[in-house]
């Protein structure tokens, strides 16, 4: 199976939304929020997105080495949006203001996956704290 980057980092968004074992509304309320607003998504057709986010599902479901789903879909993202891939990903982490032992744990192996510098993945993670920090 081949991945276009778009619908790779759709699944990687699904899959750092799967990592405690939960699907939220509010993580798919951002993963469509997210495809619908950021310029890395323009041309890709929303009408699409939940079969893509549902093959995700399905491939994560039916795969029991998470190692070959994640790499299949890094295969698929290229190097130039490999900051912009952890991002999201950390963006839909960290919508529900805590993070899981499982969730860090995936978010390590995305950046490991990734390759990314650890002080652009730490700029990217400070950024999300900031961003979804509450007033209260």
């Amino acid at each position: 199976m081949t991945l276009q980057p778009q619908d790779a980092l759709i699944y990687l968004m699904v899959v750092a939304a799967t990592s405690d074992a939960r699907v939220s509304d509010r993580e798919l309320e951002i993963i469509s929020s997210l495809v619908g607003r950021l310029p890395v998504f323009d041309g890709f057709n929303r009408d699409n997105l939940g079969q893509v986010a549902a093959e995700a599902i399905d491939l994560i479901k039916d795969s029991s080495n998470l190692d070959k789903v994640l790499g299949m879909i890094f295969g698929a993202i290229p190097e130039r949006l490999r900051d912009t891939a952890y991002a999201l990903a950390v963006e839909v982490a960290t919508v529900d203001l805590r993070l899981e032992q499982e969730e860090l744990r995936l978010l390590e192996m995305i950046r490991d996956g990734l390759q990314l510098d650890n002080l652009v993945a730490a700029a990217i993670e400070a950024s999300a704290r900031a961003r979804l920090r509450r007033a209260e």
